[in-house]
């Protein structure tokens, strides 16, 4: 995932619009990367970070509240399935 994108879930609570923005780190070739971590939130209100393992197979989430277990696996599947559009700039990672 090269820029943030939006999810729509159905959570306990009720629909949530969730904003999902990737973190990603500058090495000293310039060149961008993926760190695995994603921040969620749901408008102004952070909701916690999802952090993949190397091979985003596994996850952990740090939010406390916000979303139950089922509901961070739902977006947690929906970020490791995302394909960026055609013609994403992978150099524009930020």
């Amino acid at each position: 995932m090269i820029n943030q994108t939006s999810y729509d879930i159905e959570t306990t609570e009720g629909p949530r619009h969730l904003t999902i923005a990737p973190i990603s780190r500058q090495l000293t070739t310039g060149d961008y990367y993926a760190t695995g971590v994603y921040k969620l939130s749901s408008g102004i209100a952070a909701m916690g970070d999802i952090t993949f393992d190397e091979d985003m197979n596994e996850w952990t989430y740090n939010g406390i509240g916000q979303l139950n277990y089922e509901e961070v696996a739902e977006v947690a599947d929906f970020i490791k399935n995302y394909k960026d559009p055609t013609g994403a700039d992978p150099n524009l990672l930020q």
